[in-house]
């Protein structure tokens, strides 16, 4: 199993969010680019970065620092926030970015998924975030009427390869993500189910490797130190490949 540290993005600081609530944001780290390359160093191959402001104006907002951090490390870095069109693919996709993730994209312009998968195959992937079940967007702002499960299948049948799943009422909790929604999804579909949201301890990693998930992101036990990257790592090391 893959373990991607995350790093997101709000005001051109590293914060972490509490239920994917704005106004609970408070700063983690001062510089991205030295967080990543202390990831890089526990052993991380892959990083997750979300911009957390494009994801509320739909639109890419702290470009400059994600470059940066694309720069200034070696790991595979994919990416999500304020992706709505073939243009801002393109663009992070030509500057360095491993894979882009559309999430609210994915909800309400399936036909961009489509496009997007058809060009670049499995660099593209889908971010699927539950309220209650059910399909949340907008960075979070909003909670639609289709079940996980059902925009899961409608992905797949589009050709995405990659879906990264959190269960909204787990994020930045601490209290171990979802696994019965994630164990679901994974019996579901066909594709890589990627576990984020409440990712907090080694036995939540013992666990998530159990369950046959292709990765799992961890965000805010890395900064608080309750789980140590590099043990996550080594855990994972053999056990499944990238």
């Amino acid at each position: 199993m893959v373990i991607l540290p995350a790093i997101d993005i709000k005001d051109g600081k590293c914060v972490r969010l509490v239920q994917g609530k704005y106004d609970t944001a408070y700063t983690v780290a001062e510089s991205a680019a030295d967080t990543a390359k202390a990831f890089e160093a526990m052993g991380a191959t892959w990083l997750h970065m979300v911009d957390l402001n494009g994801a509320k104006d739909a639109m890419p907002v702290n470009t400059e620092l994600i470059f940066d951090v694309i720069k200034q490390c070696d790991l595979k870095v994919e990416l999500g926030g304020g992706i709505r069109t073939m243009e801002t693919v393109d663009y992070y996709l030509e500057n360095g970015i491993s894979r882009v993730i559309l999430g609210s994209a994915a909800l309400n312009n399936p036909a961009l998924v489509k496009e997007a998968v058809k060009k670049h195959g499995d660099k593209i992937a889908v971010g699927i975030d539950a309220r209650d079940g059910n399909v949340a967007a907008e960075g979070w702002l909003q909670t639609s009427t289709v079940n996980y499960i059902d925009l899961a299948k409608q992905m797949e049948d589009i050709g995405v390869k990659y879906i990264i799943f959190t269960d909204i009422s787990h994020d930045g909790m601490m209290d171990g993500p979802n696994y019965t929604m994630l164990d679901k999804l994974n019996r579901a579909v066909s594709c890589k189910v990627i576990a984020s949201g409440g990712v907090s301890s080694l036995t939540d990693i013992v666990v998530l490797t159990a369950l046959k998930l292709h990765g799992a992101i961890c965000g805010k036990a890395l900064y608080t130190r309750d789980l140590s990257l590099r043990q996550a790592v080594d855990l994972c090391k053999g056990v499944r490949t990238e």
